[in-house]
């Protein structure tokens, strides 16, 4: 190796994160383990990590687990001091059968899988308006999860109720049976008798019912104006919606520029088709993987094309012609519609570059 083949770092670095405490590894360039040290989770600690990696040589990057999770702060610094950050998955099942499974051999494997460039990715940034969209979105999931519970549970409690307040709430619209249920008096020095807990247990959900709807309603008036102002372009395309241009924008993280292209951005999605091709037979098969939140707002922009759009429905009618079912179909649908929201997405990037 010549003077000008020579790299301009010595030592990798690997992080096995976890709540309270990091244990970090150090390795040289042929993967010779260094050092293993723990540290604790916190902002001294990372500092205490990172000026502890240093001191074995200079640094070339560090491959964190967790980078989304209990790797976020000690990511962030190393991005603020100009250290390169590469995701690491954990160990495969093979690995660990082989090599055990601890704290320090999980650190080591990290440094080596980002010294060698496998199975890692660069890390979503968390310092940007797409953080903040990503944290009001999982109140406003919450919430709504929420009131599917309740609503479910307000309806099962119908079920077994007394005949009289049975009868009275049963074939009613669910707006006005949120209403009639808040609106009841159970006597409650009475709860012991089932007609009165009945009543009370439904009062009580149905105003949690309301309380959550007045909670959505707030986080939708921050959400909507935040992912237009992000990119207006995408929330005007047809069939996005701000819920479903708010769970993109999150998916592709705020420098989506990590992504290698738009069948990167498929896969991250899970609506790229999995080769399944052996020897005579040529198939693919469903992607299970991915983020499903994506994949299910994809999948909601394809029923609303499939309502709405003249070109969709006529593609509808072209490949049932061919012979595909409509779940096959779908699919190919979404493939189309990533590839063309991912252009929409990343356009301020491309305008950039050109």
């Amino acid at each position: 190796m010549t003077s000008h083949d020579e790299p301009d770092f010595d030592v990798a670095g690997g992080v096995d994160t976890h709540q309270d405490t990091h244990t970090a590894a150090v390795i040289d360039l042929i993967g010779r383990v260094l050092g293993t040290e723990q540290f604790p989770a916190t902002s001294a600690g990372y500092e205490a990590l990172l000026t502890w990696m240093c001191s074995f040589g200079r640094l070339a990057m560090v491959g964190v687990e967790g980078t989304g999770v209990y790797g976020a702060g000690l990511a962030r610094l190393l991005r603020e001091r100009q250290v390169q950050v590469v995701e690491v998955d954990r160990p495969d099942r093979k690995t660990r059968r082989f090599q055990g499974k601890s704290d320090p051999i999980d650190a080591i494997q990290a440094a080596k899988a980002a010294l060698a460039g496998e199975r890692t990715g660069l890390p979503k940034q968390r310092d940007g308006r797409i953080e903040a969209l990503r944290n009001l979105r999982v109140a406003r999931r919450s919430a709504v999860d929420q009131r599917a519970d309740t609503q479910r549970q307000i309806k099962a409690l119908i079920v077994t109720a007394p005949a009289e307040l049975r009868e009275r709430l049963r074939g009613l619209p669910l707006a006005k049976l949120i209403t009639t249920c808040a609106a009841l008096r159970p006597d409650r020095t009475d709860a012991a008798r089932p007609a009165t807990a009945a009543q009370i247990a439904l009062r009580s959900l149905a105003r949690r019912h309301q309380q959550l709807t007045i909670e959505i309603a707030d986080l939708d008036e921050l959400l909507e104006p935040l992912v237009t102002s992000i990119n207006p372009d995408l929330i005007a395309t047809h069939g996005v919606g701000p819920d479903t241009a708010g769970q993109l924008l999150v998916t592709a993280g705020e420098n989506h520029d990590r992504l290698a292209g738009e069948a990167a951005f498929a896969m991250l999605c899970g609506a790229a088709p999995i080769p399944a091709s052996s020897g005579k037979t040529h198939r693919h098969r469903l992607n299970r993987g991915g983020d499903r939140q994506a994949n299910c707002a994809l999948y909601r922009i394809t029923l609303v094309r499939l309502r709405w759009d003249p070109r969709t429905r006529a593609y509808m009618e072209r490949r049932t012609k061919e012979g595909l079912s409509k779940k096959e179909i779908i699919r190919c649908l979404k493939r189309y519609i990533a590839r063309e929201l991912y252009q929409i997405i990343t356009k301020n990037d491309q305008e950039s570059a050109a």
